[in-house]
């Protein structure tokens, strides 16, 4: 579990400073739908460190968590999916933060509901706001959370399918699978990326 020290603080120039990126879309429209499990996650890491997700910068909604050894960025980009890694980047450059010090959180058709991937480096494989991060970035050499959404039943279009909401019949899974993303980020802050890939991918127990 993932211990808040807020007393005493350094300096914030002695502290490690983390930039931990969720995925959406603004707007009351796309609040609850799969394409914007990123963003719940940010919402979930703001509750456990208690921290409000109010400020604008680098058209992303930010909050800061500190303690004694780090400074924590969270933030949701407000540019919209497509363009996500315009927030992203000015985040890194404003702050200073190399990009090992980054982790990025979206969803992904490609893993089953109810399941993790930490990666260190990878493509996009479709996911808009991740290959519009690795584009401002330059590389594809960063951390990513990937939150498995599953595949479009039938022939549904996966457009429809990512903007719809998550039914009934899942969210007590989700409940379950924005705690341990959550616990995920925070691992990756605290104790490193191999140990976060070690404790949390695979399929999430149910509680």
């Amino acid at each position: 579990m993932f211990r808040m020290l807020r007393k005493p603080q350094q300096p914030e120039s002695n502290l490690t400073t983390y930039l931990i990126a969720g995925f959406g879309n603004p707007g009351r429209e796309y609040l609850n739908t799969r394409h914007n499990i990123g963003f719940m996650v940010i919402d979930r890491l703001c509750r456990k460190l208690d921290v409000f997700l109010g400020k604008m910068q680098s058209n992303a909604l930010t909050a800061t968590f500190k303690d004694d050894r780090v400074r924590i960025i969270l933030a949701k980009p407000q540019t919209y999916m497509n363009l996500s890694g315009q927030s992203v980047v000015g985040l890194l450059h404003f702050y200073k933060i190399p990009v090992e010090q980054m982790l990025v959180i979206h969803d992904d058709m490609d893993i089953p509901f109810g399941s993790l991937r930490i990666r260190p480096s990878g493509g996009s494989g479709g996911q808009r706001g991740l290959g519009s991060t690795i584009e401002k970035l330059g590389s594809q050499d960063f951390a990513r959370l990937r939150m498995g959404i599953g595949r479009p039943p039938g022939r549904m279009d996966p457009k429809d399918y990512v903007l719809q909401s998550f039914p009934t019949s899942e969210q007590q899974t989700l409940d379950t699978v924005l705690d341990a993303a959550a616990e995920a980020a925070l691992t990756f802050v605290r104790q490193g990326l191999d140990t976060a890939m070690n404790r949390f991918n695979g399929t999430v127990e149910k509680t």
